[in-house]
């Protein structure tokens, strides 16, 4: 029989990749059970016809997710922030996934996670503005301050660290903009730092190698990147991949955080922990550790080679 393995999150960027990287392993001994909140969603469907099981269940409703994950030998566990922009209710979700865990008895979970950024930039901390009164990167402190309720379950956990979605310069509106000069620009407030970035896709199969490796990363925080790059590497690399000229438009977090966009508050805090603490980030982020698990692990030359048409340029 095939250890199942309960994908939450299986029609999006993390969980899908995690899926597609078990059906196309015929003889690893892993089948995935996909499971989303609309069951019969397009994307849903395309996960069933490769030969996933597609099982509905809702995040916030604890019944339906003991009843997805009955049965199965593992499950990864995700949160979306940005549907809600809710940390409370990212960890009420992760409350529900670990109790889910422990009644159905899994050998390992991957809970896909982030730094509770409170560790390095307390409230009191003024050099970041305090977020609800509560949060300094509201998407990252929320789960990583709910870490341990995987193991006050009692449930074999592996932690994972991911990074910045490079697909963010697709989906998320930080592609390169144009300049009255007509060159392009990306604008982070970055500094002169480098970002850990990785093709959501690669998570994903970075997950499922953790899951075959059977036992060895339980109770370990296992941290992905496909590349560290500075500001004016990226745009190095869009202006190579593009044949346009693309410059980097340094800002200050603080200009950032002005944007006005749903969440660039919390981004622009976000991208001043990636400068003002890179070498604490970027540290168990290894690109090799991550080519370890996953061979066919994406540059990000090689990701904008791939995803070129996709990236908006306007």
């Amino acid at each position: 029989m095939a250890k199942v393995i309960a994908v939450v999150g299986a029609t999006g960027a993390q969980g899908g990749g995690l899926v597609r990287g078990i059906l196309a392993d015929k003889a690893g001994g892993f089948a995935a059970r996909a499971i989303t909140r609309k069951a019969d969603s397009d994307k849903a469907q395309v996960l069933k016809r490769l030969g996933a099981e597609v099982v509905a269940a809702d995040l916030d409703d604890a019944a339906s997710v003991k009843q997805a994950f009955a049965g199965a030998y593992g499950a990864f566990c995700v949160t979306n922030f940005w549907e809600h922009f809710s940390p409370e209710k990212e960890q009420a979700q992760a409350r529900n996934m670990a109790e889910a865990a422990k009644a159905a008895g899994l050998k390992h979970v991957i809970w896909s996670t982030l730094e509770d950024v409170r560790r390095w930039v307390p409230l009191s901390d003024n050099r970041m503005p305090t977020l609800n009164k509560k949060w300094k990167v509201p998407h990252f402190d929320g789960k990583g301050e709910i870490d341990h309720v995987f193991a006050d379950a009692g449930v074999p956990t592996t932690l994972l660290l991911t990074s910045f979605y490079w697909d963010n310069f697709i989906h998320f509106g930080m592609g390169p903009k144009p300049n009255p000069d007509g060159t392009l620009a990306i604008t982070l407030p970055l500094g002169d730092q480098k970002m850990p970035g990785i093709a959501s896709e690669d998570i994903g199969a970075c997950a499922y190698s953790i899951f075959k490796a059977g036992e060895k990363y339980i109770g370990k925080t296992v941290g992905i990147s496909g590349d560290h790059l500075s500001g004016g590497e990226m745009a190095a690399a869009f202006t190579k991949v593009l044949g346009r000229k693309v410059v980097y438009n340094e800002v200050t977090p603080e200009a950032y955080r002005g944007f006005g966009f749903p969440g660039a508050d919390d981004l622009g805090n976000m991208f001043q922990f990636y400068r003002d603490f890179a070498t604490d980030f970027r540290k168990p982020r290894s690109v090799d550790s991550t080519r370890g698990l996953h061979p066919k692990l994406q540059s990000f030359d090689s990701w904008l080679q791939a995803n070129k048409a996709k990236i908006p340029l306007g």
